[in-house]
């Protein structure tokens, strides 16, 4: 056997066998939730490698099962929302969390609706996604009572379900009006339904002008304290993923066959709003702004929002350090 040949054979089982002896992280995603665009870009990338892990990816049925799946140790994180994390730390259940996105849906009727604003809906049927606590539903209440001096709950019938369902509901002309969740709220988009208005134009008629983060990674305390570089290894590949997705159309087209579109239309409206929705920065002045949010969803909400926790806790958010390890936004402090 040649000698470059022999030389060439011992490295790539070098290389496999290093691979093979990094930390797994181990991550929930829900079963075609877009998260796992991401999680795709990771692996094609080899990105998990290059930071000196590996991905695995374990997928649930739906946000309880990641929450179970989180707090029995099965995985190590999640993708969900700080009110979530907040709300567990206010029982001593210790959870951090990193912000990744501000994409939000909107309010959209039909697209021959006549309604062409808040100031338009009496008496109609309007689909909501989450529940009656969907941040979304509380942020329209307080606009509405803000703008309009109108409790929406005594001008509408809200109607509760799942996402899929409600674009369904739309599509086959059943519901007046939805309000759903960012990707939901894209296809009504790309199919010609009317815009009354979004959650980001919701947001700043609040107050709130910055970008906030709606969603992002969640962990247990524990498993942070334990393995600070292994976070941070794993967030600085999870931003190298969105990078790509920000910058390159290339990777969109190797990763549509996971978005199940149909038509270029939808394609591109989720794509647009994708890119729309990646958090730019979180500093001081977007925590700030989170503390204002929460306050407003807190009174709109309830218990059945906080959990009785009556404020934010700013020590919960986590951002990567690009020196290693992960830094704790609120006091600076770096592990």
């Amino acid at each position: 056997m040649p000698h470059y040949v022999i030389v060439l054979f011992i490295a790539l089982f070098s290389l496999q066998a290093s691979a093979a002896d990094y930390p797994n992280v181990r991550v929930a995603t829900l079963q075609h939730g877009t998260v796992n665009w991401e999680m795709d870009v990771i692996h094609h990338h080899r990105l998990d490698e290059k930071n000196n892990f590996t991905l695995d990816v374990m997928p649930v049925g739906g946000k309880d099962s990641s929450a179970v799946a989180l707090q029995s140790k099965a995985v190590d994180l999640m993708f969900s929302d700080w009110i979530w994390v907040n709300r567990q730390r206010f029982n001593n259940r210790m959870f951090g969390f990193s912000p990744v996105s501000a994409a939000a849906g909107g309010l959209y009727a039909q697209p021959d609706s006549a309604i062409r604003s808040l100031n338009d809906l009496h008496n109609q049927r309007v689909g909501i996604a989450g529940g009656s606590v969907d941040k979304s539903w509380l942020l329209l209440q307080a606009y509405s009572k803000q703008h309009l001096g109108r409790d929406l709950k005594e001008v509408i019938e809200p109607v509760f379900a799942a996402p899929p369902l409600l674009n369904k509901l739309m599509y086959d002309g059943k519901l007046a009006l939805s309000l759903n969740f960012w990707h939901y709220s894209a296809k009504l988009k790309a199919r010609g339904f009317k815009p009354i208005i979004t959650v980001e134009e919701i947001i700043k008629g609040l107050g709130v002008e910055t970008q906030v983060p709606l969603v992002g990674w969640v962990f247990a305390e524990g498993w942070r304290q334990n393995n600070p570089q292994l976070l941070g290894q794993f967030l600085t590949a999870s931003q190298q993923a969105r990078h790509i997705l920000l910058t390159s159309d290339a990777e969109w087209q190797r990763i549509r066959p996971l978005m199940r579109v149909k038509n270029d239309e939808v394609f591109d409206a989720l794509k647009q709003s994708y890119r729309a929705g990646v958090l730019r920065q979180f500093e001081r002045t977007e925590l700030d702004a989170l503390d204002k949010l929460y306050r407003i969803m807190a009174k709109e909400g309830g218990a059945a929002l906080t959990g009785g926790a009556e404020q934010l806790d700013r020590t919960l958010f986590w951002l990567p350090n690009p020196d290693g390890g992960v830094i704790q936004l609120d006091t600076g402090s770096a592990q």
